[in-house]
């Protein structure tokens, strides 16, 4: 089975290629020529998910699944949120978006976040979304080089490193991300 998986960034897709069947090949964007950036305007993670998967399945004509992720911090009302790509402005600079939330905490001792994900699968003429979640806190520097977006800032619970510092097997296991791929990997073999 070919999937498109409505992404640019290779590490999201990197991490999603490993977790995948074997009997399922995953495209990106850029496989199937779809260099443009598709507009994420809904107000929440399972909209604009739908956003991105209605995209590809239209243009396209191909089953495609596509997530969008979100990190809440209780100090901040649940901030970035929806907005935590373009939290720090439109270039979507992950620097730029870890740097301002790290600013906008420095007063606060209460550093508890969640990263919470939606992936949206069309497929069969029909719509199904998989959520994942995992609760943590934010440090007050940077720890590791790997990951990607806020990994270096954010410490899952139980453990005492960042998501940057974590291995791609560990993070995978326990991410939001990594939780929701698990319950759409699992839909997909009931198909086989």
């Amino acid at each position: 089975m070919k999937l498109v998986f409505a992404t640019h960034n290779l590490n999201k897709l990197h991490e999603v290629q490993l977790l995948m069947p074997k009997n399922v090949t995953i495209l990106s964007l850029n496989d199937i020529g779809c260099t443009e950036e598709i507009a994420e305007t809904a107000k929440t993670l399972e909209g604009n998910a739908q956003i991105k998967a209605d995209h590809v399945t239209k243009n396209y004509g191909m089953p495609c699944f596509a997530d969008d992720t979100g990190l809440l911090v209780d100090a901040l009302n649940g901030a970035p949120g929806v907005y935590s790509a373009r939290y720090a402005g439109e270039q979507k600079n992950s620097d730029d978006n870890m740097n301002k939330l790290l600013e906008a905490l420095i007063t606060t001792d209460n550093r508890s976040a969640y990263f919470k994900t939606v992936i949206a699968l069309n497929l069969n003429n029909q719509s199904i979304f998989f959520k994942g979640k995992v609760e943590g806190s934010i440090s007050k520097v940077k720890h590791g080089d790997g990951g990607f977006g806020y990994d270096p800032i954010f410490v899952p619970n139980d453990y005492d490193q960042t998501f940057a510092q974590l291995s791609i097997a560990i993070k995978n296991k326990i991410s939001h991300r990594g939780k929701a791929l698990q319950k759409l990997i699992n839909y997909l073999k009931t198909l086989n």
